[in-house]
């Protein structure tokens, strides 16, 4: 335990949270896509959003990589030009792996306010133009463990000896965790070539090297992590009176190039341009495409 405690990962930027308006009347704040840090291998955005309807993120297309949305308030209903529909409540995940193409719509259901993160997750070469596939987790799926006043839900990969059920074509972990005032130290370790990052989304705790390497992160600012150490320790601040709640997020860099045009990432620009030619002729993936709308247009009609 002192050497993993002498070899955890320090805070190497420290990043407030500002929020902004994205899609049709929502609200996020961007953590990992923005300025600062456009992307983190194998990462490409995560925001944390908000919103009520009939605001939200109506139909768009993915290519080459893949969207994990969690709900953490309200609900979020969904559909797809594959048929693919649903609602995804507080604490469930839905894991979906564009690949060759999706189009599809995200929007707040019901009453309450919608809250949730989304991560965008790169895929590799190899795996760009697969079929798409979903991996659909209710909260109650989701593998969680306590200890010592710390409990971890693992959305992706294993901590506190529980490991999720999802299949990352990217090797990532995903961990949801929340610190109790008085908590024992924890301590997760994450293999020492990944990237890593936190983002806080309520209260404040201590993170990174013990001592004066520590750094106090507080609600909705991100923590980027160096490669200093083979784990990444937290601690509940001296004298706090709320628990803190973040997430902890490390995946294994790809390592190769990216050409972005907002919901399409490939390898070179010439893919790039066939992934817009594509989405406009309705080919290689996105036949469904043309003529299809979801619930949010086919209400909007009626």
């Amino acid at each position: 335990f002192s050497l993993q405690r002498q070899m955890s990962r320090r805070v190497s930027q420290k990043l407030p949270g500002i929020e902004q308006d994205e899609g049709v009347g929502a609200r996020v704040r961007r953590s990992i896509g923005r300025p600062e840090v456009a992307r983190l291998d194998p990462f490409l955005l995560l925001d944390e959003f908000r919103g009520s309807a009939p605001a939200g993120f109506p139909d768009h297309p993915h290519r080459g990589f893949e969207t994990v949305t969690y709900v953490l308030e309200g609900a979020v209903r969904h559909e797809d030009f594959l048929g693919n529909q649903g609602v995804i409540r507080p604490g469930d995940l839905q894991w979906m792996t564009a690949g060759r193409g999706i189009v599809h719509c995200e929007m707040p259901h019901g009453e309450v306010e919608c809250r949730g993160l989304q991560l965008w997750v790169n895929l590799p070469r190899t795996d760009k133009m697969c079929e798409p596939a979903y991996q659909d987790l209710r909260s109650s799926d989701i593998p969680s463990r306590s200890q010592g006043g710390v409990t971890v839900r693992v959305i992706a990969g294993e901590s506190l000896g529980a490991k999720s059920p999802v299949f990352t074509r990217t090797p990532t972990l995903y961990l949801d965790v929340t610190v109790q005032p008085g908590a024992k130290e924890f301590t997760q370790p994450v293999p020492q070539d990944w990237n890593a990052f936190i983002f806080v989304l309520s209260g404040r705790a201590e993170f990174g090297s013990s001592g004066a390497g520590a750094v106090i992160g507080e609600a909705h600012e991100t923590l980027l992590l160096d490669r200093s150490g083979p784990a990444v320790r937290v601690a509940p601040v001296t004298g706090a009176a709320a628990a803190c709640r973040f997430v902890l997020i490390a995946g294994r860099p790809l390592g190769e190039p990216v050409e972005q045009w907002g919901p399409f990432v490939m390898c070179s620009k010439a893919e790039l341009l066939q992934a817009k030619e594509d989405y406009r002729n309705g080919r290689n993936g996105f036949e469904r495409a043309p003529g299809w709308a979801s619930f949010v247009v086919r209400e909007q009609a009626d």
